[in-house]
């Protein structure tokens, strides 16, 4: 990436002044690591979602999270195209170009943009932990969620909050599904869920587990016009904390379900 690189003293100053989680991400521009173009501000205004992946050359540790959170944003972006993007950058300045191209390579991270010197953004971001991992979303350049302490459990809380983003390109009022309940909640044996449609709909239902793994699944359900109900049976799921899916050609709706016996 050909990012101006920033002196010591600056870094320093830095780490000093933003010791603290900020609110509103920090914009970049300019090029990556393959000499294209980026502007993380044009990527949040166009309706993108963008996980920030700070880490340390040579870290084992830190491909796995990666790896995760990719797995979970394929999974958002076959639903959602292009919603989701990711940028991953070293977590200093003295890390070149070609090493951060090769880590996303050679780690299989296709999803991730390479970037060189992400000292600064390490620092205004609250400070480094192996690996630190920011999403950044919405109209306002809000920093949506951050942590310096990866965990696999994260994967779940960073997809509700991408999931509450509306589709690339879909306008409020088109979206199709316009309520759904559940009952009853916790459930045991039966859960009934009721949506209502604008209009009629070819949809596919899922329930899925924290990790994102599909436990039951219906396709090809032709939603009418109005009011629509549909049961499962729930007999053979264990207990726990599910997220119901309605997903249309353009939508996807989700909903916590618990399932207590």
């Amino acid at each position: 990436m050909k990012t101006i690189l920033l002196s010591l003293s600056f870094i320093i100053s830095a780490a000093l002044s933003f010791n603290y989680a900020q609110a509103t991400a920090y914009n970049f521009q300019g090029e990556d690591c393959n000499g294209n173009p980026v502007n993380l501000f044009s990527d949040l205004d166009a309706g993108k979602a963008v996980v920030l992946f700070y880490y340390m050359p040579n870290c084992g540790t830190c491909p796995p999270p990666a790896e995760k959170i990719q797995a979970m944003a394929t999974k958002i972006n076959n639903v959602c195209p292009d919603l989701v993007k990711g940028y991953v950058y070293p977590f200093q300045n003295s890390t070149t170009c070609a090493y951060s191209a090769s880590w996303v390579t050679d780690n299989g991270l296709s999803m991730y943009t390479p970037m060189d010197s992400g000292a600064y953004q390490v620092a205004y971001y609250g400070g480094f932990g192996m690996p630190t991992v920011v999403l950044v979303g919405g109209a306002n350049h809000d920093v949506l969620w951050s942590t310096q302490n990866f965990v696999d459990a994260d994967t779940t809380t960073m997809r509700d909050l991408i999931l509450g983003m509306a589709c690339l390109g879909v306008e409020e009022n088109s979206i199709n599904v316009t309520s759904m309940k559940s009952f009853p909640n916790p459930a045991s044996n039966d859960l009934t869920i009721e949506y209502f449609l604008k209009s009629e709909e070819e949809l596919t239902l899922q329930l899925v587990d924290m990790t994102g793994k599909v436990i039951l699944k219906r396709s090809s359900i032709q939603g009418k016009s109005g009011l629509n109900s549909i049961s499962f049976d729930l007999s053979g799921i264990e207990n726990g904390s599910y997220m119901f899916q309605i997903m249309t050609i353009d939508n996807l709706i989700s909903k916590e379900i618990i399932v207590l016996k």
